[in-house]
């Protein structure tokens, strides 16, 4: 059975420690979905929303939420990313906007956390933005889609 590597002997938390790791660029994907009405993604679309460019604000808010996020998770190393793409994807057959996040750096661990958090702040940024015109939007299937660098190499989930 694997054993949790934020967890020491007496079971108490900690941060891993990586010194000894080789440095590797690493990157990640991880993806999520935001569904709601199909008339608020039409006022997204068209630019109706009172509070701005809801596409481009959640685009901005994943990226520094990427940078952000060894301070937001505790174990979390601080990293340099050396790049943060968020893309978001109206769709309109399933009335949702489709949020991917691509994380890269070159250092000792990987970049999993900030591709998700980038991807869920982004996500809340879209319900934050829209809550006026509609609070039943659901934040659904936030995963982690690929990594690749480090000692475990590619992984390609789906």
């Amino acid at each position: 059975m694997a054993k949790l590597s934020h967890i020491d002997k007496s079971g108490r938390a900690r941060m891993v420690d990586v010194t000894a790791k080789r440095e590797t660029a690493r990157e990640a994907v991880a993806t999520g979905t935001v569904r709601m009405k199909p008339e608020t993604l039409a006022l997204i679309q068209s630019g109706g929303v009172p509070k701005g460019d809801v596409i481009a604000v959640a685009q901005v808010a994943g990226v520094m939420a990427a940078k952000r996020t060894c301070d937001l998770i505790p174990m979390c190393h601080p990293l340099l990313l050396t790049d943060v793409d968020v893309h978001i994807r109206p769709d309109e057959r399933d009335s949702a906007l489709q949020i991917t996040a691509t994380v890269c750096s070159v250092g000792k661990t990987g970049v999993e956390m900030e591709a998700l958090t980038a991807v869920v702040v982004a996500a809340l940024t879209v319900y934050d933005m829209c809550k006026a015109v509609e609070r039943g939007m659901r934040i659904e299937g936030v995963r982690l889609l690929k990594k690749s660098g480090g000692e475990s190499g590619e992984i390609a989930l789906q």
